[in-house]
């Protein structure tokens, strides 16, 4: 990869529709704030990529990445496959941002995007009222997160990084915006 592609984005108020139903509306703010993490890494050479933003953070545009490829994991606990996407464990719950090689680049971009389209197949047939069936939700279904929930908290994670990778980005080439 010479340069992160490019990725077609909605504008901000000509995307998400104004005013639709809950569904449509969770999923068109889910998918722009994806593409908006996509649109802060356009044009950038891997080695930009792997940028920390400021220390002590470990906080770099490919981390972010990275991170948000196991975040949809919230997703794939509602399909029958049980394997996650992810690179944290107990011991390193941030291993995402550790470690990161340039060369890599590419194999966490196709990644990420098996992980997204994981998620929207294991959303797509479900009602939002949902709960969670997995494995530790199992034991307290009245508790488990429904899957409006878990809509709501990616937007949230998203919008939250998407922050991080504003400022990521300004501080690598002067870039800046939505």
């Amino acid at each position: 990869m010479s340069t992160w592609p490019d990725v077609e984005r909605d504008d901000l108020f000509t995307g998400p529709v104004l005013a639709a139903a809950d569904r449509e509306s969770l999923e068109a703010w889910l998918d722009f704030h994806r593409a908006t993490l996509l649109y802060k890494c356009a044009g950038l050479a891997p080695d930009q990529l792997v940028l920390r933003s400021c220390p002590p953070s470990r906080l770099s545009l490919l981390g972010l990445v990275r991170h948000m490829t196991g975040v949809e994991s919230w997703f794939h606990d509602f399909d029958s496959d049980q394997a996650r996407a992810g690179y944290w464990t107990r011991e390193s719950p941030d291993a995402a941002f550790e470690v990161l090689d340039p060369a890599t680049a590419n194999t966490i971009l196709a990644a990420y995007h098996a992980s997204v389209e994981r998620a929207r197949r294991a959303a797509a047939t479900l009602d939002l009222d949902t709960r969670c069936p997995c494995a530790d939700c199992a034991g307290s279904p009245e508790e488990a997160p429904s899957l409006r929930w878990v809509y709501l908290h990616m937007i949230e994670e998203y919008a939250r990084h998407n922050g991080h990778a504003d400022l990521i980005r300004e501080a690598i080439d002067g870039v800046t915006g939505d």
